[in-house]
């Protein structure tokens, strides 16, 4: 049977989209190809911390978050999308196949969705409680398949038990150099198309207000939103079944989900992977969520100043590096 073909624009404009997806230190680290009726994902092993992810989990996290927004934007086009996961097993990089059929219709909530792409930004200032969260709650867990993952809401008395699990992981990377060194190439400034911008990083008084953010090098910033005394955020853990290639990407596919569901409704997001990244802090977040499979990522969300500009978007590599036209 003959795929459809899809314009190449919609293609293209959808993989701009997908790009705007979160990943670790915004290394970015995935490559399209794009051919006749289909799209190949593969993740750039190149472009993987290896201090940092030494397994590669978040790099595939990443991948999944970037395929999750690559499926959205193709919905809110008018394309389902048919995902071939793994699909060679002697090519550990090539992490999805898609290929295209049309869409019965358009809902608008699709469309919503598609859109918050480019409002979505990772906020790691402190947030204000979230408004009407249980109606939200009741929400968010409608939207992804509860047998790929599940979705923790920490109640607030456990923040002092993240807080400590933030400071043991720190602790415990004092003296590694590798992931010191790593972190300050990724912070340094003309990384152009890569990396954190200072503005997107926070000094040590914000970073106090929080308690659970990852301690980067160079936040030189006075203390932003003096009046947030304290981070009310709602952190959610996001565990799948097991600690599998196949449950990391699973993962991403459901962070950008929860990022994009929180955007809509207006709130601010910061994912977390720091506390689950060693295993001496991840046992942590298991002890508190019980049998909730395998923490992969924690989600800060809560409400930023209505009157505040949004930080800015942090910069993408151009199209020509991450994306190849199959010939």
């Amino acid at each position: 049977m003959n795929r459809p073909t899809v314009d190449t624009e919609v293609i293209t404009k959808a993989i701009m989209l997908a790009c705007r997806a979160p990943s670790l230190h915004n290394s970015q680290p995935w490559r399209w190809l794009v051919g006749t009726g289909e799209v190949d994902l593969f993740s750039d092993d190149t472009r993987t911390l290896r201090a940092t992810d030494s397994s590669g989990r978040e790099t595939l996290i990443s991948c999944g978050a970037a395929l999750g927004h690559f499926r959205i934007a193709m919905a809110a086009a008018g394309w389902d999308t048919n995902v071939d996961r793994f699909p060679n097993p002697n090519e550990l990089d090539h992490l999805a196949t898609v290929d295209f059929s049309p869409a019965h219709f358009v809902t608008a909530a699709q469309r919503e969705r598609a859109d918050a792409i480019l409002l979505r930004r990772t906020d790691r200032l402190p947030f204000g409680a979230p408004t009407d969260w249980d109606s939200f709650e009741s929400v968010l867990r409608t939207t992804f398949d509860p047998t790929v993952a599940s979705l923790d809401v920490l109640a607030d008395d456990a923040r002092p038990t993240l807080a400590e699990a933030s400071r043991l992981t720190e602790s415990l990377r004092r003296y590694d150099q590798y992931y010191h060194d790593e972190l300050r190439w990724w912070t340094e400034p003309f990384r152009m198309f890569q990396g954190l911008p200072h503005s997107a990083l926070v000094s040590e008084e914000e970073n106090a207000r929080v308690g659970v953010n990852r301690q980067f090098p160079g936040g030189e910033h006075s203390d932003r939103r003096p009046e947030q005394l304290a981070d009310q955020a709602k952190i959610v853990v996001i565990s799948t079944p097991e600690h599998t290639r196949a449950d990391a990407l699973n993962c991403g596919e459901v962070l950008s989900t929860v990022l994009l569901e929180a955007t809509m409704a207006g709130l601010a997001t910061c994912p977390l992977t720091s506390i689950t990244e060693l295993a001496e802090s991840r046992q942590a977040i298991e002890r508190l969520i019980g049998d909730g499979g395998f923490p992969q990522v924690l989600i800060r969300m809560g409400r930023a100043p209505a009157l505040e500009h949004p930080p800015a978007p942090t910069p993408r590599r151009p199209l020509s590096e991450v994306m190849q036209m199959r010939r």
